[in-house]
Order: C-alpha cells, then sequence, then structure tokens
C-alpha cells in the first residue's frame, strides 16, 4: 500500500502557542492549571496536557479564586474575561492570534456603526467568543440561503468577519450573496483569512487527486478537520475522518492502492503516525509526502511566559 502525506497538514501556528502556554503556565506556576474548554478541539492533546497537570473546566466558576486560569485557542466573550477580573484569577490567553485579529476589526466596523455578520457556525466555541467581542449589533450567518434571507434595508451598512476555520472557499459564497444584496459592505481582504485552513483544504484537494481513500486525522469537534473530510468527498475520494489508529476500519482501505492522510490544525503527528502504524498492520507501506508548502509561522507567547523553558 503507497500512503501520501498531505504538505502541509496537522498542527497550525496557533495550536502550538496555545499547547505551549499551558505547558510554561504548569513548569512556571506549578500544577495545577486550569484551562476553561478545550484548548484544543484534540482529546489526545487534552489528555497529554491533563496528565500534566491542566484542569479543564466548562465555566470559570469551577475555578478556585486566584488561580492560573487559561483561555483557549478559540478565544472568549469579553464577559467571561470580566469574570476572571472579577474572581481575581491569573489570567493568561492562549486565544490565536488571528482570532483575536477578527476580534479587533469586528469592533472597529461596530465602532464605525456598521451592522456586522460573523459567517461561521453556531455553537462553535469560536463563534460564542467573538460575538462576545463585539459591542453592537451582530448577526451570525452560517450559509447562503440565510445570507438570502436577511431581513435588512438593501443600504444598511454592513460589514462581515469569519470564524478563522472557514477558507477563502468556504466563505465565497455567502460573501457574494452579501456583496449582491447589500449596496453599503465592507469586509477584510482574503489575506486576513487563516492561512492554515486555507493551505490545508488547497493540499487535499491536490492529495484527493492522487489517491483512492483519503484518511483525515482529527476530532470529531473539530471544524477544519471536518472540512477536510468534506472537500476530499467533494473531490469523489471516499474521506474518513478518524481521531487515530484505532478509529481505522479496515473495510476503508480495502482494495486501495493508493492512500491519503492528513490532519487538522489541531491534530498531533504522533496521530498521524498512529494510523500509518495501523495501516502497517493491514499491509506493507510505502509512506511519501507530497510536495507542498512548508509553515514557517510562529506566534508570540505571553510575556511572562516567553523566557521560560518547556
Amino acid at each position: 500500500m503507497r500512503v501520501i502525506l498531505a504538505q502541509p497538514r496537522g498542527f497550525c501556528a496557533g495550536v502550538v502557542r496555545a499547547i505551549e502556554i499551558v505547558e510554561r503556565s504548569i513548569e512556571r506556576h506549578g500544577a495545577p492549571v486550569y484551562v476553561r474548554h478545550e484548548i484544543v478541539h484534540n482529546k489526545a492533546v487534552v489528555d497529554g496536557l491533563r496528565d500534566k497537570g491542566a484542569v479543564f473546566v466548562d465555566e470559570l466558576e469551577q475555578v478556585p479564586a486566584g488561580a492560573v486560569s487559561i483561555f483557549s485557542a478559540h478565544g472568549v466573550a469579553r464577559t467571561v474575561e470580566a469574570d476572571a477580573r472579577a474572581r481575581g484569577l491569573h489570567v493568561l490567553d492562549a486565544t490565536c492570534p488571528l482570532v483575536a485579529k477578527v476580534h479587533i476589526q469586528g469592533r472597529q466596523y461596530a465602532a464605525s456603526g456598521r451592522v456586522v455578520i460573523l459567517i461561521g457556525h453556531a455553537g462553535h466555541p469560536e463563534v460564542e467568543g467573538t460575538m462576545g467581542q463585539i459591542d453592537g449589533r451582530v448577526l451570525l450567518v452560517q450559509n447562503e440561503p440565510e445570507a438570502e434571507a436577511l431581513d435588512l434595508p438593501a443600504d444598511t451598512p454592513l460589514a462581515y468577519v469569519t470564524q478563522t476555520t472557514l477558507s477563502v472557499d468556504d466563505t465565497r459564497g455567502v460573501i457574494d450573496v452579501l456583496q449582491r444584496r447589500f449596496t453599503d459592505i465592507v469586509g477584510p481582504d482574503v489575506r486576513d483569512i487563516c492561512y492554515a485552513t486555507q493551505n490545508r483544504q488547497r493540499a487535499v484537494r491536490e492529495l484527493a487527486s492522487q489517491v483512492d481513500v483519503l484518511l483525515i486525522v482529527g476530532a470529531a469537534n473539530s471544524s477544519n478537520s471536518n472540512r477536510l473530510r468534506e472537500l476530499g468527498a467533494e473531490c469523489g475520494v471516499p474521506s474518513h475522518l478518524l481521531a487515530d489508529g484505532d478509529g481505522l476500519d479496515p473495510a476503508w482501505v480495502a482494495g486501495a492502492a493508493t492512500v491519503g492522510i492528513t490532519a487538522g490544525a489541531s491534530a498531533p503527528e504522533a496521530m498521524v503516525e498512529h494510523v500509518i502504524d495501523a495501516l502497517r498492520r493491514l499491509a506493507p507501506v510505502d509512506v511519501t509526502t507530497m510536495d507542498g508548502l512548508v509553515e514557517r509561522v510562529e506566534f508570540r507567547l505571553p510575556a511572562e511566559l516567553a523566557d521560560c523553558t518547556a
């Protein structure tokens, strides 16, 4: 069996930064440190950090007063920030800088008197955080039909921002509808879309043309991992999402000469290797990596952790 690995795949710079913030916080302050929600959407990552001394909570009220508390990479609403201050928590913010950039853009648009359209998925932590970061009217639009159904005058001053785990291609249809329906609408440059989402989707499209089956390593609740699976299927290739090698169904690859593997932005490379090991138990495997973009993006850590060697 030939296995081709997507390039790029797996961890993005925002996820690397978030995980490092938790690890360095434990080293600097000692266990436990408390993390509001999953730091990233990946069970293996969360379990590994839990073993090191991180305690994951649903709400800040579960954190002892004065304790070290970390906000996840998805970002939080301003009410959560205010609650943390009121309870005297020592907060370290692991919000991805690209998510924080969306917050700033949204606030700027709202401050200029525009109604903000957030293109994203209802219930996603990033969407909830972004809506809670913007003062003014924010409307969530998930798809083109919802954009068509917006009950607003055509000359309403509007602006749109997007969930970072959606690519340019994911949002293009909604933006086209908004621009067709409304005469006064602005939005960020396409260069502001999350680089990692776009790069991984582009790589999947290329990989799909070379393989019989596509395996996407990622969590079931990972938005970007699910989208990679959808893209593979849209390209006409049987595509399956699995957390690790234990989730591999041998029937998926039965008779396949070439299997492609990619990983969502919150999936560690160790899980990719775990899937390859599972394939090796079925047949001899020849692994190659497709030509592709090598990402060199790095995000700074909070100042208090920058000099701490994890």
